[in-house]
């Protein structure tokens, strides 16, 4: 599970906030993670409470901003949503298309004291 991982880094980037901005604990942690990120967000929600335990967001708060997938269609020229890689145009169905959004994987914002 590759999301555990994931948590681990986002442990070590707050430790690393706390460390150098000089706040004590996070209390409220937003994540913006893409459609297309590959990241399971159920098993992303589990592991954050496990690996936290012991750092500066122990107890934290997760919120997390599922970001639509989009993608430009190359023969119709349009922006359209796309909830996977492989997805067709739902426009003109052609599967040319060039992915513009929806991988993101960022912390958004944190709530700290």
């Amino acid at each position: 599970m590759h999301e555990m991982a994931i948590c681990e880094s986002i442990r070590e980037i707050l430790q690393e906030q706390a460390r150098s901005a000089g706040f004590a604990r996070v209390e409220r942690v937003k994540l913006a993670i893409g459609a297309l990120s590959g990241v399971e967000v159920e098993a992303l929600r589990f592991g954050f409470d496990v690996v936290m335990r012991g750092s500066v967001a122990e107890g934290a708060l997760l919120e997390i901003e599922e970001v639509v997938g989009t993608a430009w269609c190359m023969p119709c020229a349009a922006s359209v949503a796309i909830a996977a890689r492989y997805d067709g145009c739902p426009q003109c169905g052609s599967y040319q298309l060039q992915v513009t959004g929806g991988e993101e994987m960022t912390i958004r914002e944190m709530e700290v004291v």
